[in-house]
């Protein structure tokens, strides 16, 4: 074989100061200061002696012919990674870092729309169908390393379904639509032939066709997986490429996810791109061919939005921000009834799943005020059994923030709704848990939601939910649309009168509005 032909991989990372850990290791070995491990592999726990410091646990393992899974020993390829159960590591050194530095977004925008555009625009809609299934289906066959990573993010099981093989369905199912109901061409009609001259020899139609741009996505952390599977469905199946770049606080589980589509090779190239940090100067190139969205705080997406090169070149930016979504217990459903305890329910599930890290959740909860006391005692008698800990583990119902910073930033928002709200659950500041990003549901009663205005202005992304009580329906329509344009409402009642008037009077500002009763509960 010829020498030119013969490729390297330096598959490694320095590690500046590896001998002095060794001698470290040597002299703590020397004065007998040990300590006791035990590791846990494929359900087998194996105990051994090691160094108190300057030798890595899998460093001991390996010496004492432990078979512990890893590829590189230089901390690069994070197939040793494990999770601490008791006691206490310190990392010597960290390469899961974020950072752009040095790298032309410019370029990678021309890639994006040269290379990635082509090729899609290339293929017939049923084709990039087809494709999309096809990565849908192999990633359902890989979807057990993802959950595995998603813990780290504090999700349970039940928050990591929602996340990987909800965001995993969304892709399929838009694949579905491309491959049923879109015409097998590069172009969709978008209405039906128009007669324009009398003997027919003149017609006009109106067409659809992909943009020859890139679609960037700006995702927020709390679904690292769905939340960019639900931007790449619709994207991919127009025939654009997009480059995503996800929050930092879970980067890591949407590179997995990224690194892994693009092993398949399905996708042509420059069809997917990924940001890990800061996207520098990205937005300052777009053109009226691209398209950006954006998930997160408003104020970013105001400041997003005034981008001059946006502004200058119409480019197509939409957001999805803040949301002080708000759910209705009419007065028909009062304790005793099934529309009760079904609120009840939905309104502690809200604020547990994904410890209140939704953009749907729900933040106000809407109730008559003769059945104020008994949503109180309901909500503290459920909360009261939700189990708060490790998201691994089995029994555990609610797992921590995505982040310390996180939990810092629901506690600061949760200040200055307690200045026009009582808290009539355990205090915030209070960790139900040591050593995490642990925070209990907090619930907050504002007497007067009619005259305060922080509850209907601040959203504490997390297990945080505002009671309001109302006397008459037009008073709990006005406290609803105080939100000023949530993404979604619900209506808890079995009185369809209830229902029309609350439903007509919040519907104008509200993305959707869900209705629930006896009759849906199953479902």
């Amino acid at each position: 074989m010829a020498k030119e032909r013969i490729k390297f991989e330096l598959f490694g990372a320095a590690q500046p100061g590896r001998a002095k850990r060794a001698a470290d290791a040597e002299a703590v070995r020397a004065v007998g200061d040990m300590v006791k491990a035990t590791v846990i592999i494929d359900g087998n726990p194996h105990t051994f002696e090691m160094p108190r410091k300057g030798q890595s646990v899998l460093e001991a393992a390996r010496e004492h012919d432990i078979d512990a899974p890893h590829s590189c020993c230089n901390s690069v390829c994070s197939t040793c990674m494990a999770r601490v159960k008791s006691g206490e590591v310190e990392m010597a050194q960290n390469f899961a870092t974020l950072g752009t530095a040095g790298l032309d977004m410019k370029a990678a925008l021309d890639y994006g729309r040269q290379v990635g555009s082509s090729a899609l625009r290339s293929m017939r809609i049923r084709q990039r169908a087809l494709m999309m299934k096809a990565i849908g289906l192999k990633l359902l066959e890989l979807k057990e390393e993802f959950y595995e990573l998603s813990a780290a993010t504090g999700a349970t099981c039940s928050d990591s379904w929602v996340d990987i093989e909800g965001g995993i369905g969304t892709l399929l199912s838009y694949a579905s639509l491309g491959r049923r109901e879109l015409p097998n061409g590069h172009v969709i009609p978008d209405c039906k032939l128009e007669i324009l001259s009398k003997d027919g020899s003149f017609i006009g139609q109106r067409v659809l066709t992909p943009l020859e741009g890139v679609a960037i996505h700006i995702n927020a952390f709390n679904f690292p997986v769905c939340g960019m599977l639900e931007k790449l469905a619709p994207t991919w199946l127009a025939g654009m490429p997009a480059i995503v770049k996800p929050a930092s606080q879970t980067t890591y589980l949407t590179e997995l996810v990224v690194h892994r589509i693009l092993e398949m090779g399905i996708l042509p190239d420059g069809v997917l791109q990924l940001i890990c940090g800061s996207t520098g100067d990205l937005l300052d190139h777009v053109t009226c061919q691209d398209v950006v969205t954006f998930t997160g705080l408003a104020k970013t997406a105001e400041m997003l939005s005034q981008t001059p090169a946006i502004v200058k070149n119409s480019v197509r930016f939409t957001a999805e921000a803040d949301s002080l979504n708000a759910s209705i217990l009419a007065p028909d459903a009062g304790p005793g009834t099934e529309e009760f305890d079904l609120y009840i329910k939905e309104v502690h599930r809200e604020m547990t799943a994904k410890a209140g890290q939704k953009c749907t959740a729900i933040r106000r909860a809407i109730v008559p005020a003769e059945h104020l006391d008994a949503v109180i005692e309901a909500l503290r008698a459920r909360i009261e059994k939700t189990w708060i800990g490790d998201p691994a583990e089995n029994d555990t119902r609610m797992g921590p923030l995505a982040s310390l910073a996180q939990l810092e930033d629901v506690r600061g928002a949760v200040r200055p709704l307690a200045a026009e709200a009582d808290l009539v659950s355990v205090d915030p500041e209070v960790e139900p848990v040591s050593g995490g990003a642990f925070m209990a549901p907090c619930v907050l009663v504002c007497k007067d939601p009619l005259n305060a205005s922080t509850p209907h202005e601040i959203e504490a992304f997390g297990p945080v939910c505002t009671l309001m009580p109302y006397s008459r329906l037009e008073d709990a329509v006005t406290i609803a649309n105080r939100g000023a344009g949530p993404l979604v409402a619900s209506i808890f009642t079995d009185d369809a009168e209830n229902a029309r008037a609350l439903g007509l009077g919040i519907a104008r500002l509200h993305g959707r509005v869900m209705f629930g009763n006896r009759a849906s509960a199953k479902n």
